[in-house]
């Protein structure tokens, strides 16, 4: 039964990778920016 497991993990792991190759890298989400604060120069009058 181990010995199937095994051989079903390795079909998941190829199929993956064929895929992959076929439509490129699995698709991430973007970081979320990060605001930075800014120090706003001081208005003269």
């Amino acid at each position: 039964m181990e010995y199937l497991e095994k051989v079903l993990e390795k079909l998941k792991e190829w199929a993956r990778r064929l895929i992959e190759t076929l439509h490129g890298p699995e698709s991430q989400p973007e970081p979320e920016l990060i605001p930075i604060p800014v120090d706003e120069p001081r208005r003269r009058r």
